[in-house]
Formats: structure tokens, sequence, C-alpha cells
């Protein structure tokens, strides 16, 4: 059977959604954060990396989520949550499945980097790096940030969904960064209709029930 190995309050939520999504029967190995929020090492005995997610299906081990996007609904998809071939809607699906994790989290990862490094700096340095990662956040990861904000919302003004009118994989895709810049980027803010994305797809069933099957999940929530 398919396995999902999944870690809690990572990008493996999507995964699971997707699976709801086209009905694909799944087992879900559970791995915990360490307290560094690091994924812990009994992943490395699955993918040498050592990260989430990872997926293993009739002999086969695939990471990224992309990747493991692209196998599942090319598998069990049966032509579902994709664009037919050689339409306007294909190119921008296949755009948005790698622009969510090659472009769109980078600021994001910058973003949580820079306001995490002055809480676990050592007491004496804490007021340098303080400054040091204001200063990196101001002139450089907010713009970029809101920057990618802005384009969201310029795309979902054209469509309801990121690659036309219907639903598809590259809106599971986008799902994360758009729940990561709600929760720490400020997407509130003048950014109705990528708020109201985020509404439809936690409204929809199948997410409720990768919600209910992967535990607890942040950033979604």
């Amino acid at each position: 059977m398919l396995t999902v190995h999944h870690l809690n309050n990572s990008r493996s939520q999507r995964v699971l959604w997707l699976l709801e999504e086209l009905g694909v029967p799944y087992e879900i190995v559970r791995y915990q954060r360490q307290p560094d929020m690091r994924a812990p090492k009994e992943l490395r005995a699955i993918h040498p990396l050592g990260k989430s997610p990872v997926i293993t299906d009739n002999g086969n081990t695939i990471a990224e989520s992309g990747a493991i996007c692209e196998y599942l609904i090319d598998t069990y998809g049966n032509g579902r949550l994709i664009p037919s071939a050689k339409t306007p809607e294909r190119l921008r699906y296949t755009y948005w499945l790698h622009y969510a994790e090659g472009s769109a989290m980078s600021p994001l990862l910058l973003k949580l980097l820079f306001t995490l490094m002055p809480k676990r700096a050592p007491a004496l340095l804490r007021p340098l790096v303080r400054k040091v990662s204001n200063q990196a956040l101001t002139t450089l990861v907010n713009p970029q940030l809101k920057q990618h904000m802005d384009y969201w919302e310029g795309e979902l003004a054209k469509s309801e969904w990121f690659a036309g009118s219907d639903f598809t994989g590259a809106d599971i895709q986008m799902s994360f960064p758009l729940e990561a810049a709600a929760a720490r980027g400020g997407l509130e803010q003048g950014h109705p209709k990528a708020m109201a994305f985020l509404e439809r797809i936690h409204a929809r069933p199948a997410y409720a029930r990768a919600l209910e099957k992967g535990g607890p999940y942040v950033i979604g929530r």
C-alpha cells in the first residue's frame, strides 16, 4: 500500500490532502519534530536527506512535494486535478506546481529564520543579532515577500484557482506558501483574493479529512 512518511506541521500535510482528493488508499507512518523543529533521524532510513514529505509506493521512494504531486496525479488521477495537455491552463498548472517551492518559499523561510535568530542567540549577542535580523527583514525579506503576495493577489483576481477556473494539484501545492504567509507574513493585509483562496481550500471536505488523519497542523489553521 502507498505509504506517506508524515512529519507533523510540515509540507507532507499537502500530500495527505491530495490523496484524499484523489480517493487513494494509503497508510501513514508518523514522525514528530525534535525540540529544534528538525525532522528526526529516523527519516534518513527512508530517504538520505531525512526530510518530509516522502512517500513509498510500488517499490518507489519519492521525495519533494512537486515530484510527489506529479507522481500521484499521473499514477492515480485518471485526468483529475490536472488541466488538459497543450492548453494555457496546463502551462499555468506546471508553472505554479514548481513555483510553490522554487520561488515562493524562499522569502518565507528567510522570514522565519531572521525572526527566530534573535530568540535563539546567546543573551550577550542578542541585541546585535536582533539589529542585524531586523535590518535584513526590513530591507530584503519583507519587500520580497510583499512582491510575491501582491503577485498571488493579482493572479487570483484573474481566476478562482491558480491554473484557471478549475481546482487542480497546483492549488494544493500553493496552499502551503499562502498558509505560511497568512501565519507570519501579513497576507491578511490587503490581499482579499488570497485570503478567500484559503477560505475555499479550508472548506473542502478532503482538506478536513486530511487534517483529521494527519493531526494538528498549526500553519494551516
